[in-house]
């Protein structure tokens, strides 16, 4: 299947029956424009009909995987599909679109280095495996000044008490916790780490994709019958209670005027993510 020319990605085939597809915004930390994400999920949605393909990977280029969604766009313009008009808008258009990846055949597997922030994680999530560089940093920092996430999956994925200091805090983790609390599959040194993934990639891919399909379905449908799927859902309307606050207002309005400035200011009195000295 020839693929389209893209902008924001890249794709390659870097072995037999495994597509790869590069996360390529490096200038912009592979911030999840609308732009973007209509190319990912184009290209993800023409791997899963590719009979060749056997297994998906995601990846960001430069220093991170992705650093969340761009709050310097207008996030109303250019969404890859409609959504219905409404509080809670947002967090419906995106949580579908993460569904639209749990519902694929085709195994996907996120390789997570640098920063996997707020819809960085949301994405990498919606992944079937996760392997993370044990210096990744990873976090969901929106819950400091604007709402929940709009995919709430630290409760299942991480345990009730992890989940709720990290939304009471909105601190980060390395890979090493990620993967101690269940986020994560593993986590390698970052030198390591592609290597890992492509030796996992090919294991994978030696499994008829007609079983690693029904593998994967079953995974899922344990889930949902806990309810992971309800209940996320059941957040996006918490999430629009949360964007009608003073405090998210106002923090909103300062994002208008400057981006950098408002994040390292919600930061600052934390001295992590941007603030920690670091890029």
């Amino acid at each position: 299947m020839t693929e389209q020319p893209y902008e924001f990605i890249e794709i390659d085939q870097p072995c037999a029956h495994v597509k790869r597809i590069t996360l390529n915004r490096p200038d912009k930390r592979n911030a999840l424009s609308n732009r973007l994400r209509s190319e990912l999920y184009d290209a993800i949605e023409r791997g899963d009909r590719d009979d060749d393909i056997r297994v998906m990977i995601i990846r960001g280029a430069g220093v991170c995987f992705s650093a969340g969604y761009d709050l310097g766009a207008n996030n109303n313009e250019d969404r890859p599909w409609h959504t219905g008009k409404g509080a809670g808008e947002w967090a419906r258009h995106v949580l579908d679109g993460h569904f639209r990846v749990w519902d694929l055949s085709t195994p996907l597997i996120a390789q997570v280095h640098g920063y996997c922030l707020a819809g960085g994680t949301e994405l990498a999530t919606s992944c079937d495996l996760v392997y993370v560089a044990e210096d990744a940093i990873i976090g969901y920092p929106v819950v400091r000044s604007m709402s929940t996430p709009d995919m709430l999956y630290h409760p299942w994925l991480m345990g009730m008490r992890a989940a709720m200091e990290a939304m009471l805090t909105g601190d980060s983790i390395d890979g090493a916790e990620a993967v101690r609390l269940g986020w994560a599959n593993r986590a390698l040194p970052a030198d390591e780490l592609e290597t890992h993934v492509l030796e996992r990639a090919e294991r994978v891919a030696q499994v008829p994709p007609e079983l690693t399909a029904v593998s994967k379905r079953a995974v899922h449908r344990g889930m949902e019958v806990l309810g992971i799927r309800e209940a996320m859902r059941a957040c996006t309307d918490i999430h629009a209670l949360g964007m009608l606050t003073e405090s998210s207002l106002a923090h909103r309005k300062e994002l208008r005027k400057d981006v950098t400035a408002t994040l390292s200011e919600r930061d600052k009195s934390f001295g992590d993510y941007r603030e920690s000295g670091g890029e």
